[in-house]
């Protein structure tokens, strides 16, 4: 069995926050093209306060293409939205001009990207780096900014921070330059923090400390988080709900304590089956024959049925609908 989620993550500040109110995040029918092909495809997910959502899925299922969309960071061209709405706010973030979503984007909703030495400029400061956000969005003087930068390094960690205010991206560990950048995503204290692989680079000590840091921190300030990553293992420690994406789709999403007791799609199931501590110590891990299938070279109905042991005629002829939440899966034969 795989193992379970700590208990820690479906009490306290996110759940009450579920109660509260509506969703902070709203993805309703998002279809991406690249030229006629769909790289997401009709997606559909909610977010609240206070929320840790996990979006979970081999590389190519249209993850980090979902994050980029919402914070309308797609290269367009080549890429489009040829469907859909993302609401934020009471308002459609795909409808907004973009000096309006100027506001937004850095402000109230934030990403952390994937590798953060890409991500920083090598030729400005962290402290210089950190102040921009507040100088744009928060109108704050230059030593304002600063002095607030470096309570925002100490409070994601940094040893003797005011000297880190001057150091360069380089002359910084992969797991301080991991840190810098969730200080710089909190900077003006987002309502959504989108994090996208975060701990990718990072040896396994630094991963835990970065995820760790994280989950208090949308504990102690109420927002809410997309964690975007290939690892169940870490979904079962710190997601409240998850969502399993393939071939551009949500197939399941539940919340977390529930699919991983009860997974329901094939895909899911056999994701699952992947995790370490689901096999014997020592043991080699099962894999999943086959890979995903590239946009445009999808097959017809159920886009994991080439690769599913599974499989009935049904599933390579028509496409299956998601059903209704809370526990949403589309599978013509689910697991039991």
């Amino acid at each position: 069995m795989p193992p379970a989620p700590r208990t820690v993550s479906h009490q306290g500040p996110a759940s009450g926050a579920q109660a509260a109110g509506g969703p902070v995040l709203s993805i309703a029918g998002l279809t991406i093209r690249l030229g006629a092909d769909a790289i997401v495809e009709d997606l559909s997910l909610d977010v609240r306060a206070g929320e840790m959502l996990g979006l979970v899925g081999e590389s190519g299922c249209g993850k980090s293409v979902t994050a980029l969309s919402i914070m309308r960071l797609l290269a367009e061209p080549p890429m489009r939205v040829a469907a859909g709405a993302i609401g934020f706010g009471g308002q459609d973030l795909l409808a907004l001009p973009e000096d309006r979503l100027r506001r937004i984007r850095g402000n109230d909703i934030a990403m952390i990207f994937q590798e953060p030495m890409t991500s920083l400029n090598p030729v400005y400061t962290v402290g210089d780096q950190i102040a921009e956000a507040l100088l744009l969005h928060r109108d704050l003087s230059r030593r304002a900014a600063l002095a607030e930068a470096e309570t925002l390094l100490a409070r994601v960690g940094i040893p003797a921070p005011r000297g880190a205010l001057g150091r360069y991206p380089h002359q910084m560990s992969g797991g301080q330059r991991q840190r810098v950048m969730i200080a710089m995503a909190l900077a003006c204290g987002p309502k959504l923090l989108v994090a996208d692989e975060p701990t990718t680079a990072l040896d396994v000590t630094v991963q835990a400390q970065i995820l760790d840091l994280l989950d208090d921190l949308r504990r102690e300030t109420g927002m809410a988080v997309v964690l975007i990553t290939h690892d169940l293992g870490v979904v079962a420690q710190y997601c409240d709900r998850v969502a399993v994406m393939y071939g551009g789709r949500i197939v399941e999403e539940a919340p977390a304590a529930r699919l991983f007791e009860q997974p329901r799609h094939r895909y899911t199931e056999a994701l699952l089956r992947t995790i370490p501590a689901a096999n014997p110590p020592g043991a080699d891990l099962p894999a999943i024959p086959g890979s995903v299938p590239q946009p445009g070279q999808r097959p017809p109905g159920c886009a994991f049925h080439p690769r599913c042991p599974a499989a009935l005629p049904r599933c390579s002829a028509e496409a299956p609908e998601i059903t209704a939440p809370p526990h949403r899966f589309a599978c013509w034969n689910p697991a039991q």
